[in-house]
């Protein structure tokens, strides 16, 4: 195998020779088929534009209202920090601070980590702390749901569309903008953006200098260090890699405690003059399809009921069967916690929208929509099962086969 540039995917530790895709090609691992690496067809300084075009469409859906309501003389003109800003005079402090910090500002940092690291690979000077900013990218970036409240607002602008007379404002097309440059913008994660420094010569080269330990921070392919630390990011490297399987546990069964009350608490309270209600999660959903919005329904059934129950069952089950049986079945375990990474961040959408609902239906004396229990119940269902995942390393099994391997190999001789 060539010295280098080495790959290691993420989720078997199989080692591959990164070669080019072509445009708009991409690399997957011979082994489990995990989606290794991209290539578009921008240039890095056009990403640098995108990236400015990121930040400044980001500023215009935060700062000009989402929506104006109008309902029997009174006005309300609604932006996503005025939202939060009432959930918090309202003391619903933790769903406030919650969706604050998945919906403001862990995309604002995102966003602006991202950016500043092109702009320093564009310009070839990397600042001395290169490690430590793409470390805390990568930590931010699971956290990021920027995409997960562009839908919510959808969600919440219907909702309330029956309600008061609704027009739209430039924050929401804002919005509508930042979900596609959002989109484009998540590809540069921190490897990534490590793979781009590694091409232009600014960084070590990943498996030039050995092999036998693979950095979980920035993927660099080395030989094992005396001092413990990755050559290229100073990140620890730890000698017991992988996850334990009591903490994923403990985490899910946490979650699936919350789960209870999040599915049968009001997650909203209504009181309009007709009198007072309360709305569950799946109440929610079937309001929804009552409205005629049978599709946005799905979605949130989707988001709020399937998703969550699905992560619980699905993480419960590799966590049982965690002795791998042969390659292909380990390949299916594989992608099934894929699609349990993917999907973890849309389970928040529900949250968003009481928070959104609770401002945009405010008209005191007429109507007023409050943040139930269940909000901040299901909220940390979310957190649960995302930490769960992240502390879930599906690598276990991939080693387990090939100490059988080995072994059976040595018996052989």
């Amino acid at each position: 195998m060539s010295r280098g540039p080495l790959i290691a995917c993420p989720h078997c530790d199989t080692l591959h020779v990164r070669l080019d895709p072509g445009v708009r090609g991409r690399a997957e691992c011979r082994c489990c088929g995990t989606v290794l690496y991209r290539r578009g067809w921008l240039s890095m300084e056009q990403w640098v534009a995108l990236g400015w075009a990121g930040l400044a469409v980001f500023a215009i859906a935060q700062w000009f209202p989402i929506a104006s309501l109008s309902l029997q003389g009174q006005d309300i003109s609604l932006t996503y920090w005025q939202a939060l800003h009432l959930c918090w005079d309202r003391g619903y402090y933790g769903v406030s601070v919650l969706t604050g910090l998945v919906g403001f500002w862990f995309p604002l940092l995102q966003i602006a980590l991202t950016l500043w690291v092109m702009q320093a690979i564009a310009a070839r000077r990397l600042p001395p702390d290169l490690g430590r900013t793409l470390r805390l990218l990568g930590h931010l970036a699971p956290w990021s749901m920027a995409t997960v409240l562009i839908l919510s607002i959808l969600v919440s602008v219907v909702k309330v569309a029956g309600l008061a007379r609704l027009q739209v404002e430039p924050g929401m097309l804002g919005f509508l903008a930042l979900c596609f440059l959002l989109t484009g913008l998540s590809r540069w994660n921190a490897r990534a953006l490590w793979r781009q420094a590694e091409d232009a010569g600014l960084v070590p080269v990943s498996g030039a200098q050995g092999r036998g330990r693979v950095c979980d921070a920035c993927g660099c392919v080395q030989a094992p260090r005396s001092s413990g630390r990755c050559l290229r990011c100073g990140a620890a490297m730890k000698h017991h890699r992988h996850g334990e399987p009591g903490q994923v546990w403990a985490l899910l069964l946490s979650a699936a405690v919350f789960y209870v009350p999040a599915n049968f608490l009001p997650i909203m309270e209504v009181r309009t003059l007709l009198g007072r209600s309360d709305h569950t999660i799946l109440g929610g959903v079937i309001e929804l399809w009552r409205y005629g919005s049978w599709d946005l329904a799905v979605i949130v059934f989707v988001a709020s009921v399937l998703v969550p129950v699905t992560k619980l069952l699905a993480l419960a089950f590799l966590l049982w069967r965690n002795r791998p049986v042969d390659a292909e079945v380990q390949r299916q375990r594989t992608r099934l916690y894929a699609l349990v990474e993917f999907v973890g961040q849309w389970s928040m959408l529900d949250v968003f929208v009481v928070v959104l609902m609770a401002a945009m239906a405010n008209f005191p004396g007429l109507s007023q929509i409050s943040v139930g229990p269940a909000a901040l119940n299901f909220g940390a269902v979310v957190v649960l099962t995302m930490w769960a995942a992240m502390r879930y390393d599906p690598r276990r099994g991939w080693d387990i086969l090939r100490d059988a391997r080995l072994a059976k190999e040595k018996h052989g001789h």
